[in-house]
Parts: structure tokens; sequence; C-alpha cells
């Protein structure tokens, strides 16, 4: 099947009530394991690629692995940006064959941030690419982003409104208490503020940072309009305990496929059960 927009996704999730998980890659194993999660579940998925993932492998070989997955899939999938921090880097995933991009405005002030969505929403609709955007910021780590608990802010409902009247964007990632990374507790997320959000703006709401949410927490905000979950930090676990469980067993293996087949099917076991959780099996 050949490559999907996440706003097609997005619009029947948010007919259905559902949410569509978002995956993050950085390599073969990884992309295989979302897909064959995907297909098991019988579930649209999307696979997004972050700063770090396209340094590490390249941004040809990711379009070339989702490509490739995507055309043996009897199942949906959308390539997208995850957190796009440049005009230009955006502009250049969509000439290599991203279906939607992301663009993270969220550091810098209101008007500059509505500015540069703006100016991408403008592009990437002409192309038929999908848009999204951050109001708020979410705390934590993701790749080379480090964002202070400090400094993570609260998305304002009002501003998000705002926001979303002025730059046509397709999805919104909002900041409700949710952070990149692992987290040493059970974060607390503020629900009246998603409803709040919600009620003000029209669109899919795009809910980041989600590897360490209670699964009943996850449940309940797509409740209130969570359409996109991404994971990223639950993948990197079950890859790398594969790995070290096939090592501590036997500390002479050599053989690369012996050592991330397990690492694989141990990914796309996780995947699985995050499908299960957005209430999108069967949805493809």
């Amino acid at each position: 099947m050949p490559l999907v927009t996440v706003k097609e996704l997005l619009d029947k999730a948010e007919a259905g009530g559902y949410a569509v998980g978002a995956f993050n890659c950085n390599n073969m194993e990884i992309v295989q394991a979302i897909v064959a999660a995907a297909e098991a579940e019988k579930a649209p998925v999307i696979i997004q690629a972050s700063q770090g993932a396209i340094k590490y492998a390249g941004l040809d070989y990711i379009v070339g692995l989702v490509n490739i997955a995507a055309k043996n899939s009897k199942i949906p999938v959308a390539l997208h940006l995850d957190h796009g921090t440049s005009f230009d880097q955006v502009i250049k995933c969509i000439r290599e064959g991203f279906t939607s991009v992301m663009i993270d405005g969220s550091k810098y002030p209101l008007e500059e941030n509505i500015a540069l969505t703006k100016k991408v929403v403008e592009i990437a609709r002409a192309v038929g690419v999908s848009t999204e955007a951050e109001l708020g910021k979410i705390g934590g780590t993701e790749d080379d982003i480090t964002v202070l608990e400090k400094e993570a802010m609260m998305t304002d409902p009002e501003e998000a409104k705002f926001f979303v009247e002025q730059t046509g964007v397709d999805s919104l990632a909002v900041a409700i208490g949710t952070a990149h990374g692992q987290y040493k507790f059970d974060p607390e997320l503020d629900f009246d503020r998603l409803a709040k959000i919600k009620s003000l703006v029209n669109i899919p709401i795009v809910l980041h940072g989600s590897s360490g949410v209670p699964d009943k927490d996850i449940e309940k905000a797509i409740s209130l309009g969570v359409r996109k979950v991404n994971i990223d930090t639950n993948i990197r676990e079950a890859f790398v305990k594969g790995v070290r469980d096939v090592i501590n067993k036997d500390a002479k293996e050599i053989d690369p496929r012996k050592i991330l087949g397990p690492a694989r099917e141990a990914m796309t076991a996780i995947v699985r059960e995050k499908i299960r959780i957005f209430g999108s099996s069967g949805k493809a």
C-alpha cells in the first residue's frame, strides 16, 4: 500500500473515537516490528522519525525502509517527521517523501510560533502533506532536544484556540503533564485542561511523551479527544532488553540476526499492546 497522510488516519480516528499510535523508528528492525504489529492488529499506524533518527540512519534510509514496509503491507502507514525544528528540514523531509510533518516552534514566543507554523502549513498543504504543531513545552529529553522541568509549560486553552485559528494546522501537540524519556514517577495529567482545549479547538490532539503514562490515563486522554499517541521510550526499552537477554544467555553469540531477531519480536509485542490500548485494532 502506498503511504497515506496522518490527517487521513486522524480524521477517521476522530470519527471513531480512538487514537492512532505514532511509533519512532531508528533502524530496520524497529520499522519491521512496528509494521508487523500493526498488521497483526489490523490497525493503521504512523511511523515517525526524530532529529536523532535522521542523523543516525540518514533521511534516505528512513524513507526507503518505511516505503518498503508500507508497500508490502495491507494496512495504512503514514511517515511523519517528529519535532521538526527548522523550516529547511521540514521542506527537505517533504521533498524526500514524508506524508506528514511536525514543526515544533514551541520554544518561540506565540507570535513567532504562529508565523513559522503558518509558513509550513501553507507549503505542506499545497503538496498534500499533513501538519502538526506544538503549543506549550513538553519536558524531558528526546534525542538532541532537552526541556528542563522548570521550563516545561502547560498549554493555555485560549492560546490553543487562537493558534489553531491563525495557523490552520491539522493537529496540535499539547503539554498537559507528560514528558519525553523515562519517568521517575507516574505523571499527573491535567485532564481538565485537555477537555478545555478540546472544547475550543476542532482538530485532533496529539499526546507526546506517552511511554510511561499508565494505560488508564491514556484511555482517559483518548476519551477526551487525543487522536495520536507518541511512543518511543517503550520501544527502546523492549529493544535493549531483547538484546541483553540474548547476550546474558550466551556471551559468545556473534550472529547479529540471533541478537536482533528476539529484540524485534519484543518490540512487536509492545507495539501490539499499545495499539490495543489506543483502540485502533481492527480499524485498518
